[in-house]
């Protein structure tokens, strides 16, 4: 049997040259596109890279590279950047599969048990995109079981909650509510906030927050 050109492996498993080169190109591309997210928030909220820098503990230089796709950051540095930056991993991630708004779709479905999309950190749990691309507002699909508060979180985006399973204490402004399956909570962008756990069990939200700017 001969070759075809371009095929993805060799007998033996091996990525092929065209495979290959196909995937480095994608991971640049993706780590251009989390650089120039993170470039665009920074620069929205009016932080120096310096500043950066002390607020995450990351090096200058190390920022620097990150903005100009040319370094990838752990998890952990992704979290820190995230934080300082008013916003969560799953966005920055999120933004790694954006597309030009004139080739958005105008609609798009995401099934039950769908696992497209990446899976990323959100609060104190874990979170994924129910919508793709640029939109005005990012539909967040957010699982957790922390039983305990954790840390406070704030951010310029109006944000909602809705409870899709399990009962959660929200903390707004240092209030504490109490919320059961179909219950909801809205509250405007720069609420200091957190959630957990009401009884130690996993509970699932639907979150629905403004983009960041």
């Amino acid at each position: 049997m001969t070759a075809t050109r371009g095929a993805a492996a060799t007998a033996t498993g091996a990525i092929a040259p065209a495979a290959g080169a196909a995937a480095k190109a994608e991971e640049g591309e993706r780590a251009a596109l989390l650089g120039a997210r993170i470039r665009a928030l920074r620069q929205g909220r009016g932080l120096t890279l310096v500043q950066l820098a002390g607020m995450t503990e990351l090096s200058h230089p190390f920022l620097s590279q990150l903005e100009r796709g040319l370094a990838q950051p752990s998890m952990g540095s992704l979290r820190r950047i995230a934080v300082a930056l008013g916003t969560s991993p799953i966005e920055l991630v999120a933004a790694t599969e954006a597309v030009p708004c004139t080739a958005r779709l105008p609609v798009q479905i995401t099934r039950a048990g769908d696992d497209r999309g990446p899976v990323a950190g959100f609060a104190e749990g874990e979170a994924r995109m129910l919508a793709h691309g640029e939109r005005s507002f990012h539909p967040i699909d957010h699982r957790s079981a922390n039983t305990e508060p954790g840390e406070i979180f704030e951010h310029a985006e109006d944000e909602f909650a809705f409870v899709l399973s399990g009962a959660v204490r929200v903390e707004v402004e240092g209030r504490v509510h109490g919320l059961r399956e179909s219950d909801s909570i809205f509250y405007v962008g720069g609420t200091p906030h957190r959630w957990w756990s009401a009884d130690g069990r996993p509970f699932r939200l639907l979150i629905v927050k403004q983009r960041p700017a």
